[in-house]
């Protein structure tokens, strides 16, 4: 029996060490990595990942700025901020629908709601999160609060500092409104450069003071430094750069006489706009009718906007600087002038009014059958004959009327600080050449030049300019650009700065015809064609009825209102100003299809001028109505 072969334990010892070195260098090896990768992250890449570490622990909160207050020329705001608890979703959130039904549960949500909140994330660009309900209550609050575990990251209550425009639709058309940021003007801001200082800010002015003031209003974001936990929950506050607030602005607005005067049109479709002709401060800047600027604030709902956009009385129109009429008789008082200035008339030369005027085979007629007789200058502005400036505008052509008419702003505009604003139409042979195609439209027929000698024919004017040419008649040939804002004040150090009066242009124009043209149009409110709308008045004013045609007549044609529809019937204008010694306001008045002058916008302007200069308010209203609520920043 052979006996077991015993093992080579030399070669066995060998192999064990072998097995150890490989163990041994891997181990090394590994620990050599494990070293280079720790010095490597320690000390090469040590700021990268520390910067990355507090990014995870610190985040950045932009600080919107509060925007800037608007208040008229006594210190009643129009415009302010009001804070208000928000029910916000975050716009990362992918199931909305399902979070929003959860949420419905704590807190009431509407399908009015649900549809403004899914419009806003069509049309938000920079918002982090967005508000599927306003103006929480308290209760809501407490409510949400108690359940807040639940809904960490995803929705949350804020405290939003909302636009308010305390009075309605009182100047609207002054104030504007604000709107959310869409991308659009995300866009124009990045390339501006001006995003950073919209960094959290989610609205922006979009018509009105509010988005030609926007650089005044809106302020400078500021951001903090947050801690917080791995669940996102805010700890602490580490850093903190205020924002820098809006500025406010201080109006020329008398917003008593604004109401007044809104309220004097009743239901009435126009324009008012008065002016102290010595500043070109706006004192009264009415558009009828108007619109609620409290609906713009949050995303106008649907069915708002549905009923102002396809009104046809058209409510977000701003008919005292866009909406462009024939001035009709008002026009009459700057032909005066302007036949005194150019020597084509004294105020001694007289005409025999028989109520037509034969011209080129055709008869231009009076809106008085049988005329009024024998008219010189003074009587032909106070009882409005027609027949004389249909002389007056043979004799001076159309190049000396347009050229005359240019020097008081009519075609062009005022440079007031609102955006919009039309230019109206001063006609000429060059803005007809320009402004048809074909050949035989481009020609001037010295047919028309009569036409625009009574404030017909192709003239077109915003009530705005009117009231603009009307202050610079009766200051001497003053022209003022009209401004609403009186002063721009920095809420941190109250500083004002104040907005001068701007001089556009002195209009050379002698004493002695200035003081005739104002001692005219005082007689038409004393025995004139306003005499009866000014019965009584305990203060010296001038004043101008016109009637402007909406529709033209056929040759031999009558106008009869009765059987014309209400929108083509004329419009009734009345321009004023008083005291006649040295008028502290200047004014135009507009109503759409109200027929004479006198019977419609006279009136008006009588309730302005009544408040404006001895404080009578009109039937029916008293101080109760007043707008109230001084500036308290």
């Amino acid at each position: 029996m052979t006996s077991p072969e015993l093992p080579d334990n030399k070669l066995e010892r060998h192999r064990f060490r072998a097995r150890i070195r490989v163990a041994g260098a891997a181990v090394l090896v590994a620990f050599s990595v494990i070293l280079a990768r720790l010095v490597f992250l320690q000390l090469i890449e040590h700021e990268r990942y520390q910067a990355q570490a507090e990014d995870n622990r610190i985040s950045v909160v932009p600080i919107p700025p509060d925007r800037g207050m608007i208040t008229d020329r006594n210190g009643i705001v129009l415009a302010r901020n009001s804070p208000g608890y928000a029910l916000e979703i975050a716009a990362a959130v992918r199931d909305v629908d399902s979070l929003i039904d959860d949420l419905s549960k704590l807190v009431a949500i509407t399908a009015r709601d649900r549809a403004r909140f899914n419009k806003l994330r069509g049309e938000a660009s920079n918002a982090k999160s967005l508000p599927i309900r306003l103006q929480l209550s308290e209760v809501e609050v407490a409510k949400f609060v108690a359940n807040r575990y639940r809904y960490l990251g995803v929705a949350d209550i804020n405290v939003r500092m909302l636009r308010d425009y305390p009075h309605g639709d009182a100047a609207s058309h002054v104030m504007g409104h604000i709107a959310r940021i869409t991308a659009r003007d995300q866009a124009s801001l990045e390339e501006a450069g001006r995003h950073a200082r919209y960094r959290g800010t989610e609205f922006i002015g979009r018509a009105g003071l509010e988005a030609s003031y926007e650089d005044d209003l809106h302020g400078t974001s500021g951001y903090e430094h947050v801690e917080i936990d791995a669940a996102g929950r805010r700890l602490r506050t580490l850093e903190r750069w205020p924002a820098e607030p809006g500025k406010n602005l201080g109006l020329t607005l008398d917003s008593m006489l604004q109401r007044v005067t809104e309220k004097a049109f009743g239901d009435r479709r126009g324009a008012a706009v008065a002016l102290d002709p010595y500043s070109g401060a706006v004192l009264a800047l009415v558009s009828r009718p108007g619109f609620d600027p409290n609906l713009f604030v949050d995303g106008i709902e649907p069915e708002n906007w549905s009923q102002l956009n396809g009104s046809p009385d058209r409510p977000l129109i701003n008919r005292a600087i866009t909406g462009v009429y024939p001035p009709g008789s008002t026009f009459k008082p700057f032909m005066a002038m302007a036949a005194l200035e150019l020597g084509k008339r004294t105020p001694a030369s007289t005409i025999q009014d028989n109520g037509y005027f034969d011209f080129g085979g055709r008869r231009f007629r009076s809106a008085r059958p049988g005329g009024y007789g024998r008219v010189d200058l003074l009587k032909s502005i106070v009882v409005s004959s027609d027949v004389y400036y249909y002389h007056v505008a043979n004799d001076l052509g159309i190049d000396a009327i347009a050229a005359f008419m240019a020097k008081f702003g009519f075609g062009s505009r005022t440079g007031i600080d609102l955006g919009g604003e039309a230019s109206g139409v001063l006609p000429s042979p060059e803005w007809k050449r320009a402004r048809f195609q074909r050949i035989e439209q481009q020609r001037w027929y010295p047919g028309e030049t009569i036409s625009v000698g009574i404030g017909q024919g192709y003239n077109a004017y915003t009530p705005l300019q009117l009231a603009t040419a009307v202050a610079t008649l009766v200051s001497g040939g003053l022209m003022y650009t009209p401004r609403l804002v009186a002063y721009i004040e920095d809420r941190r150090t109250g500083q004002r700065t104040h907005v001068q009066p701007k001089l556009m242009r002195q209009v050379e124009l002698k004493t002695e015809h200035v003081q005739f043209i104002k001692r005219a149009m005082a007689g038409v409110n004393k025995e004139g064609t306003a005499a009866r709308a000014f019965a009584g008045a305990p203060y010296t004013s001038g004043g101008k009825t016109g009637t402007a045609q909406v529709i033209g007549l056929k040759q031999g044609e009558s106008y009869v209102e009765s059987k014309v529809a209400e929108r083509h019937r004329d419009h009734s204008w009345f321009v004023a100003f008083a005291p006649v010694e040295r008028p502290s306001i200047a004014l135009a008045v507009i109503v759409e299809n109200g027929g004479f002058g006198a019977r419609a916008a006279a009136p008006i302007a009588r309730t302005m001028l009544d408040y404006y200069l001895v404080g009578t308010l009109p039937a029916g209203m008293d101080n109760s109505e007043a707008l109230s609520g001084e500036a308290d920043d």
